[in-house]
């Protein structure tokens, strides 16, 4: 049995952030109507970002909600500076880049005097050391975590993308300052999807995550409200 971290005093709710991994902007509001105030934290990514939702942060943000932007930014570092700075001005509250290091400085220098926070993704959670092999890495997903985290931690970013499986460790790498957001949560009764490294929402709490990020197992339930509230029910016993 997992012992508990103690990272953060956030309500269970504002800890489980969902995925809204929807085709239009009009699937997103009609999801976000059907979870209503269950859900405080969304996730907007590639496919909704791609499909006009971006203008969806700032009408969440005045709605009162919070909303992770996940675009895993990482390219020259001009262009990743300029484009942390538009996002900042969206009002959301994380934004992805991948950890390498001059992505993540760049980062760091876009959104200065913004409260935008900056999560790195070390590994992604459908990465496994095949995969990593594969693409030519020397090292595996276990020391390629360690070894990005502590560069993150290094240029100040605020937090990391892990899977829930690294979480414990990376708490005791990184301490109790940085954040950490953790996809691949899947409760017993879902389906494990293209996930490789995952965990249910009560193991990651007690491992040491400070959110959790679930998309289809909220968005693709019969009831994406009662899937929603049966994971904050998760997150709110093994938080105590």
């Amino acid at each position: 049995m997992l012992a508990k971290a103690k990272t953060t005093d956030l309500a269970p709710r504002d800890r489980l952030i969902v995925g809204l991994d929807l085709p239009s902007v009009a699937a997103a509001e009609a999801m976000i109507a059907r979870l209503g105030d269950s859900v405080a934290f969304y996730k907007i990514g590639y496919q909704l970002a791609y499909a006009g939702g971006l203008p969806l942060v700032p009408q969440l943000v005045k709605a009162g909600k919070q909303v992770f932007v996940d675009l895993k930014l990482h390219d020259i570092g001009n262009t990743v500076a300029r484009g942390v700075e538009s996002i900042a001005g969206l009002g959301a509250t994380f934004l992805t880049v991948h950890a390498y290091p001059q992505t993540m400085k760049a980062a760091a220098e876009g959104r200065a005097g913004s409260n935008l926070k900056l999560l790195a993704v070390t590994v992604l959670t459908s990465y496994d050391d095949d995969d990593l092999h594969a693409a030519g890495y020397r090292l595996g997903v276990t020391d390629l975590v360690a070894a990005r985290a502590q560069q993150a931690q290094v240029l100040g970013i605020d937090g990391l993308v892990c899977s829930p499986e690294e979480a414990s460790d990376l708490r005791k790498l990184v301490g109790l300052k940085m954040k950490l957001v953790t996809p691949g949560i899947r409760p017993a009764s879902s389906a494990v999807g293209d996930q490789k490294r995952i965990m249910t929402p009560g193991r990651a709490i007690a491992a040491g995550a400070d959110y959790l990020v679930a998309a289809r197992p909220v968005i693709a339930a019969d009831d994406p409200k009662a899937a929603a509230e049966a994971i904050i029910a998760e997150i709110a016993q093994a938080q105590g």
